[in-house]
């Protein structure tokens, strides 16, 4: 591979590699009768720099594609590349790693742990990467101030509204520096200002060059990304630029 001044990947006579690559995915769950085509050949390309909205009703195969592009889950057929990497090529340990380092996951319910300070919420990728602990600090600090929480760096969960946990919860994400945000629902537990908050928050990070993807089902939460895709019965029946 070659760098692009920007240090973003090149494939010599390909372009800017793709920080998601999926070609004619399929992912089925059981057989014969009760065989369910949860993706049904589904090709997706995601360049870095992207904004894009992932969206359609409860079974269209949205959340078994974002199970995917995070690697918790493997197709049936098919290929996946996150950032050039063949992720069929990787062993558990590989993919654990990559996870941990390349992907940034926001999730509806935050998933914080129960009387632990945001600093140390967001220091926890920086742990399992072995960054030792005065360097963790410091980033998860950079981290917290850059969602706009640096004076609750020492608040535990109980201590913050919604809306502040969901940004701790992306300054964890983003503390590794990931090549891709990953968020799933991201507004589903928030009211309507947390939302707004929330949403302005990630086109601020997409701003700042940061890919990424939110798996959703509101109209709302969806015309924030620059490009929408849309799912129906494990297939995307559209894939457009959001000109709104």
């Amino acid at each position: 591979m070659m760098l692009s001044e920007a240090g973003v990947e090149l494939s010599p006579g390909m372009g800017i590699t793709p920080v998601v690559d999926i070609q004619n995915v399929r992912k089925y769950y059981g057989a014969g009768e009760t065989e369910v085509r949860a993706l049904d050949g589904v090709s997706l390309s995601v360049n870095p720099g992207e904004y894009v909205a992932i969206m359609g009703p409860s079974g269209s195969g949205k959340s078994t594609l974002m199970n995917i592009i995070g690697c918790l889950d493997t197709p049936t057929a098919g290929t996946y590349a996150l950032d050039g990497l063949e992720v069929a090529d990787l062993d558990e340990r590989q993919l654990a790693i990559v996870r941990n380092r390349r992907i940034g996951f926001v999730f509806q319910s935050f998933n914080l742990i129960p009387r632990t300070s945001a600093q140390t919420q967001v220091e926890m990728p920086l742990a399992y990467q072995g960054v030792k602990k005065l360097e963790r600090r410091e980033k998860a600090l950079l981290a917290l101030e850059a969602v706009g929480l640096s004076d609750r760096a020492h608040h535990q969960p109980n201590e913050l509204s919604g809306g502040q946990q969901q940004r701790v919860a992306i300054a964890r994400a983003l503390v590794s520096r990931p090549s891709l945000l990953l968020a799933d629902e991201p507004t589903g537990a928030l009211d309507t200002k947390s939302t707004q908050d929330i949403m302005g928050l990630l086109e601020r990070v997409n701003s700042a060059g940061r890919t990424i993807i939110v798996i959703t089902h509101e109209h709302e939460v969806a015309q924030h990304a620059s490009r929408i895709v849309t799912m129906r019965d494990g297939k995307i029946i559209s894939d457009e630029m959001n000109t709104a």
